[in-house]
């Protein structure tokens, strides 16, 4: 992977940008030259990472407050036009860092709202936002979708239920839009498995872990940028473990 700005001049949104892996991707492709616009629930924790992002003199971002759990269909098509006319109908990449975990517990302690809950974060939104930006996504000269999976999409195991369940339909959507974007050779989508890092999230999966165990976020962002980057250009419907 080359050095310098592999993302200049890009304009990428991402999930989840208020903290954690969604945080430091915004951060890391600002870094990159790329124009970020975030897109999280928590206004504050938002307007931070907006902050740092311009502190550090990168392209001034977007920001955007939005719901994954509670939008319908004209949520996110308004959405999509919001992001439109901010960026003059441009659009070169989306990573879907949202997600939605309740807790470990076996089958007969989960309830329905939790399913749906994990069901509409980690998978309907994703399919939902990709399929409003859909269009902008197809001008681009090249774009770019990263979902971000986890171990237990592929690996079923005990008290993992409704969040692994969520996971695997991750995979499968991307799998799904892969193939159906093969024509389009300018346009890809892969999901990326971080493994154990030092996320808000991981530290609720696995409360057990020492944090010696985990890596640092910043380690897997070479990652993150490369399959954002032209580098990547004509690998598709790829689960990558970093």
């Amino acid at each position: 992977m080359s050095s310098g700005q592999q993302l200049q001049d890009k304009i990428i949104l991402v999930t989840g940008a208020s903290q954690g892996l969604g945080e430091q991707v915004a951060k890391s492709y600002a870094a990159q030259g790329a124009t970020v616009i975030l897109v999280a629930r928590h206004q504050k924790k938002m307007e931070k990472v907006y902050d740092d992002i311009v502190a550090a003199g990168h392209p001034e971002p977007f920001a955007v407050c939005f719901d994954l759990l509670t939008a319908e269909e004209k949520e996110f098509d308004n959405l999509a036009m919001t992001v439109a006319q901010a960026t003059g109908r441009r659009l070169d990449g989306i990573v879907h860092c949202a997600s939605y975990f309740y807790a470990l517990s076996p089958l007969d302690f989960q309830t329905v709202a939790e399913w749906v809950n994990q069901y509409r974060i980690n998978a309907v939104a994703p399919m939902a936002l990709t399929r409003a930006f859909l269009p902008l996504l197809k001008e681009s000269a090249d774009a770019s979708v990263i979902f971000v999976g986890e171990s237990h999409g592929e690996t079923p195991k005990a008290y993992w239920g409704g969040f692994g369940a969520s996971k695997a339909a991750v995979n499968y959507l991307c799998k799904v839009a892969a193939d159906e974007w093969e024509r389009f050779e300018h346009l890809r989508a892969n999901v990326l498995v971080p493994g154990p890092i030092n996320s808000p999230q991981r530290v609720k999966t696995h409360p057990g872990e020492a944090e010696g165990e985990r890596k640092n976020i910043e380690e897997v962002m070479p990652q993150f940028v490369y399959w954002m980057s032209k580098e990547s250009r004509g690998r598709s419907g790829e689960i990558v473990y970093l």
